[in-house]
């Protein structure tokens, strides 16, 4: 941290937010106005009392060290993590202007830090609190898997029949019969515990009278869903990478069993997603010297973010473990070496020809995936009738964006920051185009996030 000269910027700091108002709040504590004993360590600590609306400020301390992410903790009511007080003191201590000074930690902040410390030792390196050491029972562990996969052979029996019911009376008939048939399927997959097949169901009941050629993206869907269920019902035939990818995409757990590979990672990009009952983070990581482009997944419980956060233009000193499948690129977290670290570091750059033939490459292990992660090299965001697309510069070929990224404030973000001139992009390349999500400008700058 500030051993090495570096601080953070204001958009790593507030890509930590759990959410807008909390992005807004937290932003107006940015100033040394609520602020009293804000202070810093060289071990990686910053901690202040901010003035609330009671008689005593609120006590504020944030472990920058810690390897997995920055941890927080303030006396405040809040139920959100960060909350506002600890972004406003991370935004105040990034303007390195003198207003958090080094120093003495005091006792209350001090004595949070210490027991930080010391659950760390006692964890031990690579280990993680939120998950088994291994089971006590192999033998009932092994019941329990035959009896899921009973059941997940029975949901996508049924799920088999769905389908060839629907195909059978035309596809016609799925805009008269609504969501609500698809909903009861879905429903009946999540008690199959195929959670994977409940998803791709919803989103195939949410596909009837949404413009103009639903019914072949309906068709398509439906294919996919057909081949995941045969895949899974002849699983025993398949090569073990592919095997593995469709018990990933049914939704069965696995681990990162994979030989650990050390490296530095630089943070492409980081983003949540979220549904009635999760909230899911993607963290896109891409190793310096493997050359491996890599997600790391973490979880929050609906309304609450998750506890991993690495903001963008980070690079973290870790050993990662790839999870089975054939082309999957998802990894899990092993020991970290050092706090994640502000870097230069940008990952190399591919022309959009070559971005759509990855993907086009990818789907052969993978037919279910909806994109592959890939940064281009030179392009320039450019109108195109009523969408937007990227231009390569030296090329005659462009990528069109996807509909969702055409509606984010991100884009403007991108467009500023390209002026015309090329820039280098991290994005997201798939069927529906190209998702932006972190820009490089050609010349000297930080990583800008655009999402």
């Amino acid at each position: 941290m500030t051993q090495q000269g570096v601080r953070w910027t204001a958009d790593q700091v507030l890509a930590l937010a759990p959410d807008t108002a909390s992005r807004k709040a937290g932003s107006k504590l940015g100033a040394a106005g609520p602020w009293s004993e804000a202070g810093s360590s060289d071990e990686g600590t910053v901690w202040g009392l901010c003035k609330g609306s009671g008689s005593k400020p609120y006590q504020t301390v944030v472990d920058i060290a810690d390897a997995s992410g920055p941890a927080y903790k303030c006396s405040c009511p809040s139920r959100k993590f960060p909350c506002k007080h600890a972004l406003g003191l991370l935004l105040l201590w990034a303007g390195g202007d003198g207003a958090v000074p080094s120093g003495q930690a005091p006792e209350w902040a001090g004595q949070w830090i210490a027991g930080r410390r010391k659950r760390a030792e006692e964890k031990g390196p690579g280990e993680s609190s939120g998950s088994p050491s291994g089971s006590a029972d192999p033998e009932a562990a092994r019941r329990r898997a035959e009896r899921r996969a009973e059941r997940v052979t029975a949901g996508a029996v049924e799920l088999e029949q769905r389908l060839a019911d629907l195909l059978r009376g035309g596809l016609a008939t799925a805009e008269q019969s609504g969501y609500g048939l698809w909903e009861e399927t879905a429903a009946r997959m999540v008690d199959a515990q195929a959670q994977g097949l409940a998803t791709r169901v919803r989103e195939l009941g949410a596909i009837p009278s949404t413009g103009p050629g639903w019914p072949v993206r309906l068709l398509e869907e439906c294919a996919l869903l057909h081949l995941l269920g045969q895949g899974w019902l002849r699983r025993e035939r398949l090569p073990d990478g592919l095997a593995a990818t469709v018990r990933s995409r049914i939704g069965l757990p696995a681990s990162a069993e994979g030989p650990p590979v050390r490296d530095r990672w630089l943070v492409l990009a980081q983003y949540d997603t979220t549904d009635p009952r999760l909230t899911t983070r993607r963290i896109w990581l891409h190793g310096a010297g493997s050359h491996h482009t890599v997600l790391l997944l973490s979880y929050g419980a609906a309304g609450r973010a998750p506890e991993l956060a690495l903001p963008v233009g980070l690079s973290l000193d870790a050993e990662l473990s790839a999870y089975p499948g054939a082309g999957q690129l998802r990894v899990g977290l092993g020991e970290q070496f050092a706090p994640p670290m502000p870097t230069d570091m940008r990952p190399p750059g591919v022309t959009t020809s070559q971005a759509a033939a990855r993907y086009g490459d990818a789907l052969r292990d993978d037919p279910w995936l909806e994109s592959v992660p890939v940064t281009l090299d030179r392009v320039v965001p450019t109108p195109d009738g009523g969408s937007w697309q990227l231009a390569d510069a030296d090329e005659d070929a462009a990528l069109p964006l996807t509909p969702a990224a055409r509606s984010r404030p991100g884009l403007w973000r991108l467009v500023a920051l390209s002026g015309g001139a090329p820039v280098r992009v991290f994005g997201e390349c798939g069927h529906q185009g190209f998702t932006p999500l972190t820009a490089w400008p050609e010349g000297p700058g930080d990583a800008v996030a655009l999402c």
